[in-house]
């Protein structure tokens, strides 16, 4: 069953776990996702998950969004971990993904 929840600009859909590509588990550097481990960083869209360039959060670039942001189920805002710490995404790349309309949220990932 799906439903459509909306709050202030962003809007919510919920999907049933058929619908849903989820993270299992994190660690080592990796994830766990459909019983897979996938190690180094990923970008998770509904239509599957994909490698990214960086191996660092301090690596992070421009290239490593490009699959979200020209995805045809484009998500309207992004987890990205910053490692053991949180950190603040250099200026440059806060630009370019608020320019390009993607909403994002830091999380440390220690």
């Amino acid at each position: 069953m799906k439903g459509n929840h909306s709050t202030s600009a962003l809007q919510f859909e919920q999907m049933s776990p058929d619908d849903m590509l989820l993270v299992e588990a994190y660690g080592d550097g990796g994830f766990r996702l459909m019983g897979r481990r996938v190690v180094g960083g990923i970008i998770v869209l509904p239509t599957g998950f994909y490698p990214i360039e960086a191996t660092a959060f301090a690596d992070l670039g421009e290239g490593d969004f490009v699959k979200a942001i020209t995805s045809e189920t484009r998500p309207e805002l992004v987890l990205i971990g910053t490692g053991d710490r949180m950190q603040l995404l250099p200026g440059a790349l806060r630009a370019y993904l608020e320019a390009n309309g993607l909403g994002y949220d830091l999380m440390d990932t220690g």
